[in-house]
Parts: structure tokens; C-alpha cells; sequence
């Protein structure tokens, strides 16, 4: 299968957490009518534990390692498939190329705000045990650029999910006609 070929039927959802990747991604499945996946649902899966269970029994470098597996088996199946990943899925340069090698890679973004908002409540988010709002502007700032090389991002502050799914939609046709175009 061609390069071009084998993007067509896989969309990636990166973001920092908060900014809706999970829904989006359903949403978005739904509306092209593919299967949909979480990579951190998968680790939990395949592991038997929760992701919180894991950072504290194994660590997150263990986690890490279970993430790119996941990445690399959803990336690999052979339906059409819209795929939510981790917030740090995009710290490894692996995960990167694998995305950007067999997906359309879309970044779901949200201001400070918005994700302390949406997160602070959230008991299954390991990296911001203790202070929400501090951890969430510590991580922001390590991670600056780090979602940057997606081709498409997508600020979600004043969409629905329904509207950000709608404009992934949109994006992935349009390079869907570009790939077909360039087969030519």
C-alpha cells in the first residue's frame, strides 16, 4: 500500500489532556462511520490496571513503553480507524513518526483556563496529583511546541465537540483529495 493510501484511513487525535481528544474522537468516528480508539484505553486494557495504577506500580516509563505499543498496534490494524491518544504520547520522537507515517494528525488545543477547568475534578490524572492548576501550567510549559507538528490544529475554547469533530472531518477531506491528487 502506498503512503498516501494508508493515510487516508487513520486519523490521530494528539492534544495536551482536557482539550477533548477522547470525545472528539468518538464523534468523529461516528460521523465517517469507522472504528474508534484510545491509546491510554488500550494500555489499560492490555495491562489490567489503571493508567494512575500503573505511574504508581510501574512508573511512567513503563507507561510510555505500553503507549507506543498501542500506537503501533492501532496504527497497524487494517480498518479505518479514529485513534484519541495520551497527552504524552508526543514526548517520544517514536510516537511521532509513527503518527505522522500512518495517520492524517490532527491537534486538539484549549487555553490554560479551559483545561484546568475541564481536568481539575479528575482523580485518574496522575500528573496532576496535588495542585490541578500548577500541575496543568508545569506541563503546558515543558510541553510548549511539543503538539506543533500535527498538519492540522484545532483550538476547541469555543467549539463543541461536535463542531471540532466537524472540522477535523472537514481537514481530513480535503488532504484525502490532495492525497488522491498526488497518486495521479
Amino acid at each position: 500500500m502506498r503512503q498516501a493510501e494508508q493515510d487516508r484511513d487513520k486519523i490521530v487525535l494528539i492534544g495536551f489532556m482536557g482539550t477533548g481528544k477522547s470525545t472528539v474522537a468518538a464523534m468523529l468516528a461516528e460521523r465517517l462511520g469507522w472504528r474508534c480508539a484510545d491509546t491510554d484505553a488500550e494500555v489499560v486494557r492490555e495491562q489490567g490496571s489503571s493508567i494512575a495504577e500503573l505511574f504508581a506500580t510501574r512508573g511512567e516509563a513503563f507507561f510510555r513503553d505500553a503507549e507506543t505499543r498501542a500506537l503501533e498496534r492501532l496504527l497497524a490494524c487494517g480498518d479505518p480507524l479514529v485513534i484519541a491518544t495520551g497527552g504524552g504520547a508526543v514526548l517520544r520522537e517514536r510516537n511521532r513518526q509513527l503518527m505522522l507515517g500512518g495517520a492524517f494528525v490532527a491537534a486538539l488545543q484549549a487555553s490554560e483556563a479551559v483545561i484546568v477547568e475541564r481536568v481539575r475534578h479528575d482523580q485518574g490524572r496522575p500528573l496532576l496529583a496535588g495542585d490541578p492548576a500548577a500541575k496543568v501550567r508545569e506541563l503546558l510549559e515543558k510541553r510548549r511546541g511539543a503538539y506543533d507538528f500535527a498538519p492540522l490544529q484545532v483550538m476547541t475554547d469555543g467549539l463543541s465537540p461536535e463542531q471540532a469533530a466537524e472540522a477535523v472531518a472537514l481537514a481530513y477531506q480535503d488532504a484525502s483529495r490532495l492525497y488522491r491528487a498526488s497518486d495521479l
